[in-house]
């Protein structure tokens, strides 16, 4: 079954005889070079889109040819599903790298901490050490058990 659809009026006033008739196959083939001119041009590829750029209605895409019109949502949806995909390991390998950082985090606060203690008992021992070379303090020997 086959669409016709009357052929403009020429613009001396006469009117076309005969209607253009459309062809099946010459329709799906400017379908499928449109989704690619749809592509191409970086246009959100959708039905409506391929429509407008074939000339034809999005209904008759629809109604017409639903195989396309599969075909343009499952264009849609893999490219969805491919960038959510890619999000979904992004962010899996971030909370990972997040694991690694915050064990290294602790370990460097563990590493602070001893530091820390190590350094105030130098600091005390060196407070010791300046005051018995001034004179201020006196050792005491200590005893040695006989």
């Amino acid at each position: 079954m086959s669409r016709t659809k009357a052929a403009p009026a020429a613009d001396d006033g006469q009117k076309a005889s005969l209607p253009r008739t459309r062809s099946r196959e010459k329709t799906r083939e400017e379908l499928h070079l449109a989704m690619l001119r749809v592509k191409n041009k970086g246009l959100k590829l959708s039905i409506s889109a391929v429509a407008a750029e074939a000339g034809v209605s999005a209904g008759l895409i629809h109604n017409t040819y639903p195989d396309i019109a599969e075909e343009i949502r499952a264009l849609v949806g893999r490219k969805f599903r491919q960038q959510r995909d890619g999000m979904a390991k992004e962010l899996a390998e971030a909370k990972k790298r997040m694991r690694e950082l915050r064990k290294d985090l602790d370990a460097a606060l563990a590493d602070l901490t001893k530091i820390a203690s190590i350094n105030e008992t130098l600091r005390t021992e060196l407070a010791t050490l300046r005051a018995i070379a001034t004179s201020n303090i006196h050792a005491i020997p200590q005893r040695t058990k006989t």
